[in-house]
């Protein structure tokens, strides 16, 4: 059978080996790459960090990729609009049979574009206030550590060094950072944050200013100064900070965040402190001048109190008014109290006249009247008071309505009517409770009670004043004495001594003579006798 016409002999692939292919021929033709393009399509980090966007120019457009790890450690992030040279890996994406370039590295593409995002930047911080003059802090004339935040093995430490040394040797406290490259920025910043918070008693003492120093260089070289972390943590250092990047030509972002901005790192070393030879001359002069100015002063106020010395008048002449004056005093006295004497005799007299039982009469008929007035006001008061009070009281009983009270009253009664036998029922246990204590209670004295004894037969004998008799020894001839038994009691004399044949006894011989009848004779209770409830 003849062959298909539409049939060839090209080899037979799948779309993923065939995208394989082009993935390989592209990545091994091309490797690393530096494209220049303006950035589009731009919209920030995803959320899985990484950044997609697009290069483009006038006439094509290449999709780009920074992945999450490189991207935080560009030294410029991307911006939209923004022309850059990226450098990085081209490659392609089979899933959309789209090529792009993997970036590695991206930094503005000349001077124009970096110094229009400069001025950006400077806006957006300026916009915040954070070059402002109000905010900016007052050098200290004559701190004791400075902190330098600079490169430790550059020249500028060491003009730095040296010109303290001239002027005012000083602790210097050195934080070694990079001053150039894509780490500069954020290492320059931590250490202006780091010296910001040392402690004032620590290891390391705190300073009193900063210095952040680096030599000259282009605009690329100087970028990392113009990184806005490093403006923040200059605006918002505590300590005064002083800047000097640079030469007086070159200016920063950080110069403009600074307290103060030095031309040169060797302005800011003699801005930071003073002259030490001129700060002593200048002490000593204040002290030669001190000293002239106390002997002066020493001399002018010697010469006013010598002045006033000769001004001042002698004891004896200040003494002698005083003196003159005491001894007329004195002799004024004598008289004066004889004076007074007779004037205090005189007005006793005078008074003793005028004291005399009529006017005594007469004080005491006015405070009766006065009684009398009072007493009537008096009574006069309390009718008022009585009637303003009733007719108080028949004010309110006409406004007080009685339907209340009675629907009141009625709701009482009903509650009565419903709470009535259980109270019945209480008062019923209560009773038969109170009941049985009060029969025990009984039944407890009865076999307590010395009566109880008696009404077996015995006797009590009592004294005439009531005790009881206890010994027979205590009952002589003619003693009366009181006998009670259970069912009553009387009186009786002893007609003689008793005696041991009498006391042995119980009814023998004529111990005692009835001397009156039974008094007070009241049968006793029946055993058999019903209870009071």
């Amino acid at each position: 059978m003849p062959e298909s016409s539409s049939q060839s002999n090209a080899l037979e692939v799948t779309v993923t080996e065939l995208s394989g292919k082009l993935k390989r021929t592209v990545e091994d033709t091309f490797g690393h790459v530096r494209v220049r393009g303006e950035i589009s399509g731009f919209r920030g980090p995803h959320s899985s960090g990484h950044c997609y966007f697009s290069l483009k120019d006038e006439r094509a457009r290449l999709e780009a990729v920074i992945w999450r790890g490189q991207a935080a450690k560009l030294q410029h992030m991307p911006e939209e609009g923004l022309e850059v040279i990226a450098s990085g890996k081209l490659t392609t994406y089979p899933g959309s049979s789209k090529y792009q370039i993997v970036i590695d590295n991206l930094e503005p593409a000349g001077a124009g574009a970096l110094m229009a995002l400069l001025e950006e930047r400077r806006k957006k911080l300026a916009a915040e206030g954070l070059f402002e003059d109000g905010r900016k802090q007052l050098l200290p004339y004559m701190p004791k550590v400075i902190g330098v935040v600079t490169s430790p093995t550059g020249a500028v430490i060491r003009d730095i060094l040296h010109r303290l040394n001239d002027r005012f040797p000083i602790h210097v406290l050195v934080w070694p950072v990079r001053v150039q490259g894509e780490t500069s920025g954020r290492e320059v910043a931590n250490g202006v944050y780091q010296l910001n918070n040392l402690p004032e008693d620590g290891p390391l003492p705190r300073p009193d200013v900063i210095i952040i120093a680096r030599g000259g260089g282009s605009l690329e070289d100087l970028w990392g100064f113009n990184d806005e972390a490093l403006v923040r943590a200059t605006a918002g250092s505590m300590i005064p900070v002083i800047s000097a990047v640079g030469h007086e030509t070159d200016w920063t972002l950080v110069d403009h965040a600074a307290d103060w901005r030095a031309p040169t790192p060797t302005a800011a070393a003699e801005k930071a402190v003073p002259v030490k030879a001129e700060l002593e001359a200048y002490i000593a002069d204040l002290g030669a001048r001190l000293r002239g100015s106390m002997s002066r002063l020493n001399e002018k106020r010697g010469t006013s109190l010598r002045s006033a010395e000769r001004g001042l008048k002698t004891p004896d002449m200040l003494l002698a008014m005083p003196r003159r004056q005491f001894d007329e005093a004195a002799g004024r006295l004598g008289r004066g109290l004889v004076q007074g004497v007779k004037l205090a005799q005189g007005r006793y007299q005078q008074s003793s006249q005028r004291l005399s039982s009529r006017s005594l009469d007469r004080l005491l008929q006015m405070g009766r009247d006065r009684l009398t007035t009072l007493a009537g006001n008096n009574r006069r008061a309390q009718s008022d008071l009585l009637r303003y009070r009733r007719e108080r009281f028949t004010k309110q009983a006409v406004q007080i309505k009685l339907q209340p009270l009675e629907n009141q009253l009625i709701l009482a009664r009903k509650s009565y009517e419903r709470i009535k036998p259980a109270l019945a029922l209480r008062a019923n246990a209560l009773q038969t409770s109170r009941r049985e204590r009060l029969q025990r209670s009984d039944r407890l004295l009865k076999s307590l009670s010395y009566q109880g004894v008696l009404a077996r037969g015995y006797a009590v004998i009592r004294d005439a004043d009531g005790a009881p008799m206890m010994s027979p020894k205590s009952v002589k001839p003619g003693t009366a004495f009181g006998v009670e038994m259970g069912l009553g009691s009387f009186t009786a004399v002893a007609n003689s001594k008793p005696n041991k044949s009498t006391l042995a006894k119980p009814n023998g011989g004529n111990a005692v003579k009835t001397a009156a009848k039974k008094q007070n004779a009241k049968p006793g209770p029946p055993d058999n006798q019903g209870d009071l409830f």
